[in-house]
């Protein structure tokens, strides 16, 4: 016969003395007499010296309770970046401000969310350019996330310029970019546009234009969704992956977004 812990006694006696009179009451159409609405304060003392006791003597009780609420809250949270994603598939592969490169009409498509600044997307850039020499059936599309100083956002902005007026231009533009060493000041920036043969005119002008920031925000409000909180940040099939991983690894995900 299964034994009765004191906690578990201790629930069912609350909730016999509690839950059940009430109910028992409305089924009678009456109100239930004051004695026995809850506990007084003799009673509640009782309980909590009796639920203070049962803790002391069984502490683990309580890192148990933490470790099922915190699975349940990461279990949520899956469940809404999940959802989240499949709500916002279109805007985050179709998205014709998003530059795209590999191969356009390939038969699976890999998203990355990357800042200039980022010494991670630096160093996973090599990587990116074999996967994309290797493999000719990847569409590959950039979402520029500026998040780690005033910079970023200036090159995101300038290299959103460049692909909307001159989108042959812009991957030449994006690697001058990502493989430059140190900080990207201003003068920098456009040095490197100027050495991509692009109009530093027109990116200058075109650079504050409220769609060029509206592309920004955009990217911004994906991130926040699908819970991208740094860079790099990658989506590939359904699958949302956070920091860099190497070569093997893209791979592997892309075999198994592949296979479905």
């Amino acid at each position: 016969m299964d034994k009765f812990t004191p906690f578990s006694l201790l629930v069912a006696t609350f909730w016999l003395a509690v839950a059940v009179p009430p109910l028992a009451a409305q089924e009678k159409n009456m109100s239930p007499k004051p004695h026995i609405q809850g506990l007084n304060a003799q009673q509640k003392k009782e309980v909590e010296q009796v639920i203070g006791g049962y803790l002391r003597q069984n502490p683990e009780i309580i890192a148990e309770a933490i470790r099922i609420l915190q699975d349940r809250e990461r279990s949520a949270k899956q469940n809404r970046v999940l959802h989240n994603l499949v709500a916002n598939k279109d805007r985050l592969l179709n998205d014709p401000t998003s530059p795209i490169g590999g191969n356009p009409k390939g038969d699976i498509t890999v998203v990355e969310f990357f800042d200039y600044n980022c010494g991670f997307c630096k160093k996973m850039f090599p990587a990116v350019q074999k996967l994309l020499k290797d493999d000719k059936n990847i569409r590959y599309v950039f979402k520029e996330f500026p998040i780690l100083s005033p910079s970023s956002e200036t090159a995101a902005r300038v290299a959103l310029v460049a692909w909307k007026y001159e989108k042959e231009k812009y991957f030449d533009f994006h690697r001058r970019l990502i493989e430059a060493k140190g900080s990207l000041s201003n003068g920098r920036i456009f040095s490197l546009a100027a050495k991509s043969g692009l109009d530093v005119a027109r990116l200058k002008k075109q650079m504050g234009a409220p769609d060029i920031a509206g592309m920004i925000n955009v990217n911004r409000e994906l991130a926040e969704k699908l819970d991208i909180r740094g860079t790099p940040g990658f989506v590939i099939g359904n699958q949302i992956i956070p920091g860099a991983i190497d070569l093997a690894t893209l791979k592997q995900l892309i075999k198994e977004a592949r296979e479905g």
